[in-house]
């Protein structure tokens, strides 16, 4: 696969049976903001509707209770966490959501034109952002609105180890993007100002953003274990420091049984086509 092929290291990553297999353990972190941007973009009985970077399924099927006799599509491009999200739709008989395999930044997915799109943290790792969002306006029907949930700042998420900061010294530093690539990670879209800026520049009007607090209690496991290490990066000579560098860095935040006390800031995107 040639080092220029859109959101390769991304596809990879995410096709990788063992990486998707832990993805459940850490949903608890992403999934306790569906309330929130659901409320955002209101969506209505009828409508139709995309839901980017679908993951497991968790938005899409709640998207689909919410639009009644309209549907969702989710789309992915981890064929593990598709087959994820199908089988969690036929085992709680949703008839109205449904589930592809799609590179939503370059691939059209089908079902179009949509009401509306929605995303939970699964816009950050387009590396081509600007490409990716007019794709997506390119399935909109006429009015059709974006809604997107995304991290806030690193240092307003303390529970998350930042490579660059809680592993410095144990994880090579990341290779810089190809030319014309931009940076993949769950921060990618952190700057409000930048990325409401990409969103204008991609074609979508009526760009807003509001910032949103909670904390969640979860398993250590949601944020981190030594395969998510693995997974990082950090060689295996190094699990042992990387380990207690993030045992430092989520003792302030660990309650009494053992589970972390997680405070997330995100960010709600909305935006009309």
């Amino acid at each position: 696969m040639s080092a220029t092929e859109p959101n390769e290291s991304e596809r990879r990553r995410w096709n990788d049976d063992a990486w998707a297999a832990a993805w459940p353990k850490r949903e608890p972190l992403t999934t306790a903001v569906t309330d929130v941007l659901l409320g955002q973009v209101r969506l209505r009985q009828g409508e139709k509707v995309l839901d980017v970077g679908t993951g497991g399924g968790v938005a899409a099927l709640a998207a689909a209770e919410a639009v009644g006799d309209g549907a969702v599509v989710g789309a992915d491009i981890s064929a593990p966490l598709i087959e994820l999200a199908r089988r969690r739709g036929e085992e709680r008989g949703v008839a109205n959501a449904s589930f592809v395999v799609a590179d939503v930044q370059q691939q059209t997915v089908p079902g179009g034109p949509f009401d509306a799109a929605i995303s939970q943290f699964g816009v950050m790792f387009f590396d081509e952002p600007e490409t990716a969002f007019a794709n997506i306006r390119k399935h909109m029907a006429g009015g059709g609105r974006l809604g997107f949930a995304c991290w806030g700042a690193p240092d307003r998420n303390p529970w998350f180890p930042v490579p660059a900061l809680v592993l410095a010294g144990v994880l090579p530093p990341p290779a810089p993007p190809a030319p014309g690539k931009s940076p993949t990670h769950p921060f990618s879209l952190c700057d409000a100002q930048r990325t409401a800026a990409i969103l204008r520049a991609s074609g979508w009007r009526e760009v807003s953003s509001s910032s949103h607090e909670l904390v969640v209690a979860v398993e250590r496991e949601a944020i981190v274990d030594e395969e998510a290490l693995g997974f990082f990066g950090v060689p295996a000579d190094s699990l042992e420091a990387a380990s207690q560098a993030i045992e430092r860095q989520l003792a302030p935040l660990t309650r009494e049984d053992g589970r972390i006390d997680a405070p997330l800031a995100f960010q709600v995107f909305t935006a009309s086509a």
